[in-house]
C-alpha cells in the first residue's frame, strides 16, 4: 500500500464537504460531514499495522458511514447506484475500524506500550495487575472513549492514554480538591506526569469526579468507565452512591463500567465500610446493580490465592504500600499484591 496516503482527504470535525474523490457518491450531489458517532470509530487505517496511511471517516447525512476510500476502489464504484456505492463504502470503512481497534492489534499496541519506556515501580506492578488482559477484558480499544476515576497513581494512565491518543479519547477524573494535602499533592504530582511527555498525554482531559453525585463529564460522554482499586475507597468514605450515580451519568446506554478492587473472604461478615481494604464481592455486585448496571462477565485474571486477607494493617500491609516498614517485609512480598475481583458492568438504566 506504498504510496496509497496521497489518495486520501481529511476533513475536520463538524465541517461539511461535497464528495469530491467519491465518484459513485458524487453523482448525486450528496455532501458529507463528520459527527460525533464518527469518533467511537476514530480514524480507520488502511494496510499493515506497521505502515498506515491515514483514513478519513465520513457520515453521510443519511446515516451510512464513508471512510476515505484509496481513489483506485471509488473509481470503480464509479457505475454503481447510490445506495450501492454508500453500501460498498461502508464495508471499507468498517474494515478500516477492524484493522485499528481489533483484539489482535489492540494487544500488540498494549504490549508495545509496557514494552517501552516506564517506571520500574510500574514494571514491579505489572505481574500482579495484568494490564493487558484486564484491559483487553473489559473490551478497551484504541478508538474507546474512557474515564479512569481516581487514576492519580498514574499507573493506568501511562498505558491507557498512549493506546487512545489519536483515535480515541481519554478523562482522567480526580478526586475532588479538599484541605488535604495528601491529596493535593497527589493531584500536582499526577499533573506533573501529564506534562512531563506531551507527545503521550497531551490529550489527556483532566476532570474533577466530584463527591456529591454531579457531573464529571457530560452526560453520555464515555463509553467506558473503569475504576482499579476505588471501589473500597468510595465505601469507607461512605461516598459510593454518588460515585455509581456519577459513573451511570457519563456513560453512554450499554457502556462498559469496569471494576477492580481487593477481594474480602467470602465467609468473613460483610463489611459494607470495607475498613480493612477489602471488598465483598456478592456485595460489590449487588451494590453496582442497584444504580442501574449489569453484571455481564468475571474475571480471575486478578485472583492471588496466597492473599490470606489477614494483616495487622489491612491490605496496606502487602505491596506495593508495606505500611509496616521493614517488618516482616521478605514475607509480604512474596504473597504479593491483593486479590482481587474484576467485574465487568454495562449501562441498563439510570440510577
Amino acid at each position: 500500500m506504498r504510496g496509497r496516503a496521497q489518495s486520501y482527504r481529511r476533513f475536520s470535525w463538524g465541517r461539511s464537504a461535497p464528495v469530491h474523490g467519491y465518484p459513485g457518491l458524487a453523482q448525486s450531489g450528496w455532501r458529507v460531514r463528520l459527527t460525533p458517532q464518527t469518533r467511537d470509530c476514530g480514524y480507520p487505517e488502511w494496510g499493515s499495522t506497521r505502515k498506515l496511511a491515514p483514513l478519513a471517516p465520513l457520515v453521510l447525512k443519511q446515516g451510512f458511514f464513508l471512510g476515505g476510500l484509496p481513489s483506485t476502489i471509488t473509481h470503480h464504484m464509479r457505475a454503481l447506484p447510490t445506495a450501492a456505492s454508500t453500501a460498498v463504502a461502508a464495508i471499507f470503512l468498517l474494515a478500516g475500524c477492524a484493522t485499528i481497534s481489533g483484539r489482535r492489534a489492540t494487544t500488540v499496541d498494549l504490549d508495545a506500550i509496557l514494552a517501552g519506556p516506564r517506571p520500574a515501580a510500574d514494571r514491579a506492578c505489572d505481574r500482579y495487575r495484568h494490564p493487558v488482559q484486564t484491559l483487553l477484558f473489559f473490551g478497551l480499544r484504541p478508538t474507546t472513549h474512557v474515564m479512569q476515576v481516581w487514576p492519580q497513581s498514574g499507573y493506568y494512565t501511562r498505558i491507557i492514554a498512549p493506546l487512545v491518543r489519536r483515535h480515541g479519547l481519554f478523562y482522567a477524573a480526580l478526586i475532588a480538591p479538599d484541605d488535604s494535602p495528601f491529596l493535593s499533592k497527589r493531584a500536582a504530582a499526577y499533573r506533573t506526569l501529564l506534562a512531563s511527555q506531551p507527545d503521550l498525554y497531551d490529550r489527556v482531559r483532566v476532570v474533577t469526579f466530584p463527591a456529591n453525585g454531579g457531573n464529571a463529564v457530560a452526560p453520555g460522554s464515555v463509553n467506558m468507565v473503569l475504576a482499579f482499586s476505588a471501589l473500597h475507597k468510595w465505601l469507607a468514605e461512605g461516598i459510593a452512591r454518588e460515585a455509581l450515580t456519577t459513573i451511570n451519568r457519563a456513560l453512554v446506554p450499554g457502556g462498559v463500567f469496569g471494576v477492580v478492587d481487593n477481594r474480602a473472604d467470602p465467609a468473613a461478615p460483610v463489611d459494607r465500610r470495607a475498613r480493612n481494604g477489602y471488598v465483598n464481592q456478592s456485595y460489590a455486585i449487588r451494590l453496582i446493580e442497584s444504580y442501574g448496571f449489569r453484571l455481564v462477565a468475571t474475571s480471575e485474571v486478578n485472583a492471588n490465592p496466597r492473599d490470606t486477607r489477614h494483616y495487622p494493617a489491612g491490605v496496606w500491609t502487602l505491596p506495593p504500600d508495606y505500611r509496616l516498614g521493614a517488618l516482616h517485609h521478605r514475607r509480604y512480598r512474596k504473597i504479593g499484591e491483593a486479590d482481587r475481583f474484576t467485574l465487568k458492568f454495562v449501562k441498563a438504566g439510570n440510577p
